[in-house]
């Protein structure tokens, strides 16, 4: 009879594992602005209690009159969303402990939960950044036994177990976001190997039932993902990658206040060199340059115009792309749909022209993408939700609606 049992429970935890998986995501888009980036006091230190409230949100670029009022999350359910990425400084956590630390895991707690409670799945993204410059993600780039990944580490289990009270069906914990390691270029060590591999353990230490998304080094690009062996898979498991490529196209921007970097087309075929050339001087004309400073920005400008026309960016170099990550998963017996583009995104051209992509070609890529993705059944979620800084889904100025091309390129239903 007790080997019977044996049998049985054997036999009931084979069923188990083959019907895990993680939690089912299609089409998102990220939440950016409100959990990143948590106040921070005059002498530098974190406001406490942390995070913004989402009104300081909403209200953060524009006035709140702007917004219909409302559930703000319940609307973006209406718009088509099975879920948002939602972007969490990690630096409060790693910045306290004991009943002040669980003061800002309740926080968090509340507000997955209320996102949650719109029907929404919630990708939990600790996304770190660099205005507390002791809990930025530098801390995590001393190397695979450092102390800071250590620290970091420990925080990422005590979200977890935070996580898994909210609910395994309802959250995914992203544990990092877009990692500086790069041994994709062969310059780096095994480092990220360990931390990915090491974390997800601790985090499978919590619950085996927690979807966890994985990523590579090298950024979080496709590069870093094949780079990365997944001998910690389990069937709870995405494995994200970020689509900026090419990223002179995604990122056309140049620093300083003279300076100009628009234009580019989308795929490289539909203009030309001399045309793109030309539109970029009739723009800096209208911007009152002086001839001294134009030549100047040209310069420059020439030169990554000619490389990204040589490059000759277009469908087959986004789909061979595409290919390498569906390649990588297929190799390690990881379905497609267990990839997960966590970012893809144009920086629309601004009003002065110095930089973005014109509205045409950036629809023309973001509908290329979003239709590659999902003929391999991955899924996506678009960067971002709403922000003034030229890639994003609501409108940044007047009533804070919904783009209607970037809704349609998305496949959804303009609003």
């Amino acid at each position: 009879m007790k080997r019977v049992a044996c049998v049985a429970a054997w036999v009931f935890g084979i069923v188990i594992a083959a019907n895990a998986a993680p939690i089912p995501l299609e089409r998102g888009v990220g939440v950016h602005e409100w959990l990143n980036w948590s106040p921070v006091e005059k002498d530098g230190a974190y406001r406490w209690p942390p995070y913004r409230s989402e009104k300081e949100w909403l209200a953060g670029n524009r006035p709140l009159t702007d917004w219909p009022g409302g559930e703000e999350f319940a609307r973006i359910r209406s718009m088509g969303f099975d879920f948002v990425r939602l972007s969490v400084d990690p630096g409060p956590l790693l910045a306290s402990e004991g009943a002040k630390r669980q003061q800002a895991l309740d926080i968090l707690a509340a507000v997955v939960r209320r996102v949650a409670s719109t029907g929404l799945k919630v990708v939990f993204d600790l996304h770190g950044v660099t205005q507390v410059p002791a809990y930025s993600m530098e801390m995590i780039y001393g190397g695979a036994d450092s102390e800071g990944v250590a620290r970091y580490r420990e925080m990422v289990v005590a979200v977890a177990t935070m996580l898994v009270k909210v609910g395994t069906d309802k959250v995914a914990l992203e544990p990092y976001n877009e990692p500086a390691y790069y041994p994709c270029d062969s310059s780096g060590t095994d480092d990220w190997q360990r931390i990915m591999a090491g974390t997800v353990h601790d985090i499978r230490t919590v619950s085996s039932e927690l979807t966890v998304v994985a990523t590579g080094a090298c950024g979080g690009s496709i590069a870093g993902l094949v780079n990365l062996t997944p001998g910690f898979d389990d069937p709870n498991l995405y494995y994200s990658f970020h689509m900026y490529e090419p990223h002179s196209f995604t990122h056309q921007r140049a620093d300083g206040t003279h300076t100009f970097a628009s234009g580019l087309p989308w795929p490289a075929d539909n203009s030309t060199p001399e045309v793109v050339t030309e539109t970029l001087k009739a723009q800096m004309d209208a911007a009152g340059l002086s001839p001294v400073e134009q030549v100047m920005n040209m310069v420059s400008a020439r030169a990554a115009i000619a490389r990204y026309f040589e490059q000759n960016w277009g469908q087959s170099q986004l789909e061979a792309s595409f290919r390498q990550a569906v390649d990588w998963a297929k190799a390690h017996d990881i379905p497609s749909r267990r990839l997960f583009m966590g970012e893809f995104g144009v920086i629309l051209m601004s009003a002065d022209g110095r930089m973005g992509a014109f509205d045409a070609d950036r629809l023309r890529y973001m509908t290329a993408v979003r239709q590659v993705a999902e003929r391999f059944s991955i899924p996506w979620s678009v960067w971002e939700y709403a922000n003034p800084y030229g890639m994003t889904l609501i409108l940044p100025k007047g009533p804070a609606a919904p783009d209607p091309g970037l809704m349609q390129a998305l496949g959804l239903a303009p609003q």
